[in-house]
């Protein structure tokens, strides 16, 4: 009797096997490392001020969220821009903002993990990540951006890479940190 069974079991467990080795490649990411917090305007406004931002600019923001950021980059400076996040729906959110802003021909929207998007063209970044979501993507901030591009982040670091500037600012009772960092030339120190 248990010889009619093993046949059988391995079947089963090849089955399994398969199943589930062909549902991971298709499975999608979720957004599950920061949550969906929007950056107030004066932060925003701030956060473009400190980064020097104008119509020369590429901005690409990582973690875009419903797109204020690259929006209002390109409504108020005539900025190019990118916004990443993981979340169709903010991304879709985004990109009707856009459209009702008047800037769809100066911004897109892609639904793409920051870690695997493309950034080497920005020459401003901006971010509203957790510390270890910061901490996990300075290597490729470092490695992919060219030197002088700009870095501003809102309320988290870079660990120890100092910031050239850091403004405090209170919204509504509540302290916020921006951070300014500007990427050295190749072998350069204090990174």
């Amino acid at each position: 009797m248990h010889r009619r069974l093993i046949p059988s079991l391995t079947v089963a467990l090849m089955l399994l096997v398969a199943v589930a080795g062909a549902q991971s490649p298709t499975a999608e990411k979720k957004p599950l490392d920061v949550p969906y917090v929007p950056t107030h305007e004066s932060l925003v406004e701030e956060m473009l001020s400190m980064a020097k931002v104008s119509s020369n600019d590429t901005l690409y923001d990582l973690g875009s969220g419903d797109g204020r950021i690259v929006i209002t980059a390109a409504k108020k400076f005539g900025t190019r821009g990118i916004g990443f996040d993981l979340d169709p729906d903010r991304v879709s959110e985004a990109r009707e903002n856009a459209r009702r802003a008047g800037v769809t021909d100066r911004v897109r929207f892609e639904q793409q993990d920051i870690f695997t998007a493309k950034i080497a063209d920005a020459t401003v970044i901006t971010m509203y990540l957790l510390p270890d979501v910061n901490m996990r993507l300075r290597p490729k901030l470092l490695s992919e951006l060219k030197p002088g591009t700009r870095i501003v982040s809102h309320n988290y670091d870079l660990g120890d890479w100092q910031p050239v500037q850091r403004k405090e600012m209170d919204v509504s009772g509540i302290n916020h940190t921006l951070y300014l960092w500007i990427v050295p030339q190749r072998g350069a120190t204090g990174r």
